[in-house]
């Protein structure tokens, strides 16, 4: 692990083809990164923007704008679990996600079903498919994780989302009859700046929603105490000067977790070398601070509900996106 004392894994949210043959590389053999991910966004930059995808796409013209996503798709992912495999072989993580068409993220059948064939196609133990937190995901959890499926369950906002993954992943465990990777992604930074101009102008201190709310969510699916779960923290990176590049990675340390971040934001980690544990936090800490927001007026339950639509259109948007221009 990247920090062993605390079963701490840091991986990279971040997928390109000319990545994985350079850097990718680099920082997994230094020991810095031990795992990876993607998601339509990341896939939508990558292959929109890096002249590294124009050879094999003049190879796939009969097929159509999704299958020559996947393909793409399907490339990288194996490229980087492929990387990754010697991490993976001595129990050092190395795992890598690719997520499941976000249009099907209230459709658990066809999640299923691409689910299960995305980890047949790419055919590496050390392949998470990711799964959108949402009534048809958590079907989709149970049901992928019973087959041995290691899975990421992804836009998590609220506690009760996080609850109902750790009980699809329990379910989906005991029926496979052992072991099965999971991690919760729990979203971060996202909430800070959703909020923090409203707290800035009523004296709330900023930068702390997105903290103790994760801290909150890590704490309940480590009592939920499922085997093999960890808590992932998502949307770590900051997008301004007025926090430290690697702020979210800091405050969120914890033992049997996971952070997922760009890589300038664990370039700036790298640099700096903090490795001390930052959850958990204490509940009286947290409660107060909801409080507080709560009393100013602020629907922060409401805030979140708005932050997992904007994800899951954020995500349809990106995947239409790549689409139309394949």
């Amino acid at each position: 692990m990247y920090i062993e004392d605390l079963k701490f894994s840091l991986w990279a949210d971040f997928i390109e083809r000319d990545y994985l043959d350079n850097e990718f590389k680099e920082l997994i053999n230094s020991g810095v990164i031990n795992g990876a991910t993607s998601n339509p966004a990341i896939f939508k930059n990558a292959i929109l923007n890096s002249p590294a995808y124009k050879e094999q796409l003049q190879t796939l013209g009969s097929l159509s704008p999704k299958e020559k996503y996947e393909a793409v798709a399907i490339y990288d992912i194996t490229k980087a679990a492929d990387i990754l495999k010697p991490l993976y072989d001595k129990n050092d993580d190395g795992y890598v996600s690719i997520e499941v068409d976000p249009f099907f993220c209230d459709d658990a059948e066809a999640t299923i079903a691409e689910g299960k064939r995305l980890f047949k196609s790419i055919n590496r133990k050390n392949v998470m498919i990711k799964v959108p937190a949402t009534d048809a995901g958590y079907l989709a959890m149970k049901e992928l994780t019973s087959l041995g499926i290691p899975v990421n369950a992804t836009l998590i906002f609220k506690k009760s989302q996080a609850i109902k993954c750790a009980e699809a992943f329990k379910a989906g465990v005991e029926t496979f009859g052992s072991y099965v990777d999971t991690v919760i992604s729990v979203f971060v930074s996202r909430i800070d700046r959703a909020l923090d101009a409203k707290l800035s102008e009523l004296g709330i201190d900023v930068a702390l929603s997105g903290i103790y709310n994760s801290a909150a969510i890590y704490a309940e699916v480590e009592s939920m105490n499922v085997n093999g779960c960890r808590t992932l923290f998502a949307s770590t990176g900051v997008k301004d000067d007025s926090l430290a590049a690697d702020y979210y990675i800091e405050n969120l340390l914890a033992f049997n977790s996971v952070n997922t971040a760009p890589i300038e934001t664990i370039q700036a980690f790298r640099k700096n070398k903090k490795s001390a544990k930052a959850l958990p936090i204490n509940a009286d800490v947290i409660e107060k601070h909801f409080l507080k927001i709560k009393n100013a007026g602020i629907d922060f339950d409401g805030l979140l509900d708005k932050q997992i639509d904007d994800g899951l259109v954020s995500f349809k948007d990106a995947f239409r996106d790549i689409l139309e221009s394949l």
